[in-house]
């Protein structure tokens, strides 16, 4: 096991780390901005380096300054958390260069996930379904494309391979406008991404969002955590998730749980992942794979009792996993509220200082947050502050206890999205399991 490791994030996650490995008697060092300085991340771990000014660019994604400060400190590892440069292939193979650990999969792995034209081709190979669509990156030709397009059947939707968040998808209702959306899509992934390569898939009319983890070592073992919907969705960002997801029988997920595992054997997988998939009519799509630990995470530990991290760093130190397939039961239900500083109407991000907080506790309920009372949110990132998470015997009590949860939170002097939250733990189609990708926004727009 590690005796020391760098932790080169910030906010909840950095403190999910520094836990994680305080528990496993891990010496931590953070490397953090001037901006977080006085954060409680920083003050909890027992070394500190600052490696830059606010902007992200000069900090959290200097890959050089964040290596120096491993190597100056005497950490054999380096967790990146999620966002930044957790799944940056230059980096992991930086770090590995180095003569360091990347608690993470290797800078290959992350690279073939990374091109989502890679990734469809590897997960058809090792059997898991995947959206119909070009096989690979669309032609140059454009009666090539045009034909592609004609037997998927339309709406289809053209998306670059090397993007994400959102970015770099276009919706295609008719062939009249295939051609120039194909072209639109190319400017903006280039621009955005700098690979122009863009694929065709089948636009699903009204799916729902189901993602699969799993943990793989370097010993050829692999595992499922079942699945969360992350239905909740609004312009691609996930606001609500949840662990089982409502509908999903036993047999589905030993099914698509397995075909996951087996693609981490098949291509070596190391640590934590997700599989994303769209889910209609009974049958899963594969969409991407995210090579790092998610947000939503959380729910997943608490319907499993498997802390994700503490396997994460454990596998990265060469250790087999600590759980067989056999020991992994799901055990009722929970649920995540992402809590943002932003306005619940406007969605606008609200950066600040806190004047007073409060976080809701009790049995079942979890609260992720590295904000307190007095504490001032930068403005130079993400603008999530907190993750509330209970746990129950079944999915209705699990909502009325995340009810309870959010009536309780307290945080004055900033705007959060508490409210929507609470709003939508009253809806009728989420409280009954309807929801579909789209119906978020569609709520938003009925309602805001």
């Amino acid at each position: 096991m590690f005796s020391k490791i760098l932790i080169a994030n910030r906010g909840e996650i950095a403190l999910r780390i520094i836990r994680a490995c305080k528990q496993l008697g891990i010496h931590t060092v953070i490397a953090h901005s001037e901006a977080d300085k006085d954060s409680l991340p920083v003050r909890l771990a027992d070394e500190k380096v600052c490696i830059g000014p606010a902007n992200a660019t000069n900090s959290y994604l200097n890959q050089r300054a964040i290596v120096s400060a491993a190597k100056i400190t005497g950490s054999q590892a380096i967790h990146p958390g999620y966002g930044f440069l957790s799944e940056n292939a230059d980096f992991a193979a930086l770090i590995e260069e180095s003569g360091l650990i990347f608690i993470g999969p290797t800078a290959d792995n992350i690279r073939k996930m990374g091109d989502k034209v890679a990734a469809k081709e590897q997960m058809t190979m090792a059997g898991v379904p995947c959206v119909p669509g070009s096989e690979g990156a669309l032609p140059t030709k454009p009666e090539q494309v045009i034909k592609i397009a004609k037997d998927v059947g339309y709406p289809v939707i053209i998306k670059a391979a090397s993007g994400g968040g959102g970015r770099g998808m276009r919706v295609v209702e008719k062939e009249a406008d295939l051609l120039s959306a194909i072209a639109m899509t190319q400017t903006e992934a280039k621009a955005n991404f700098g690979s122009s390569i863009v694929y065709l898939e089948k636009y699903l009319q009204a799916p729902r969002h189901i993602e699969i983890q799993v943990l793989s070592d370097t010993h050829g073992n692999a595992i499922y955590l079942g699945e969360r919907d992350c239905s909740m969705q609004r312009r691609h960002q996930k606001v609500i998730e949840e662990a089982p997801a409502p509908g999903i029988t036993e047999t589905q997920r030993q099914q698509i749980g397995q075909a996951c595992a087996r693609a981490c054997q098949k291509m070596q997988y190391r640590g934590a992942g997700t599989f994303e998939f769209l889910y209609e009519n009974g049958e899963f799509f594969f969409i991407e794979m995210n090579t790092r630990v998610q947000v939503e995470h959380t729910i997943t530990e608490m319907i499993t009792g498997v802390d994700i991290v503490r396997e994460q760093i454990r596998v990265a130190a060469g250790l087999s996993l600590a759980h067989k397939q056999s020991d992994i039961a799901i055990t009722g239900h929970a649920f995540e509220c992402r809590i943002n500083a932003e306005n619940a109407n406007t969605f606008l991000p609200n950066a600040g200082r806190i004047d007073y907080c409060h976080m809701p506790a009790g049995f079942g309920v979890r609260v992720d947050s590295h904000i307190e009372s007095n504490y001032t949110v930068p403005p130079s990132y993400d603008s999530l502050i907190a993750k509330i998470c209970v746990h129950d015997h079944s999915r209705e009590q699990a909502i009325t206890k995340m009810q309870a949860a959010l009536s309780e939170a307290q945080i004055t002097g900033i705007d959060t999205n508490i409210g929507l939250h609470q709003r939508l733990f009253k809806d009728k189609v989420f409280c009954d399991g309807q929801m579909s990708i789209h119906y978020l926004a569609e709520w938003i727009q009925d309602n805001i």
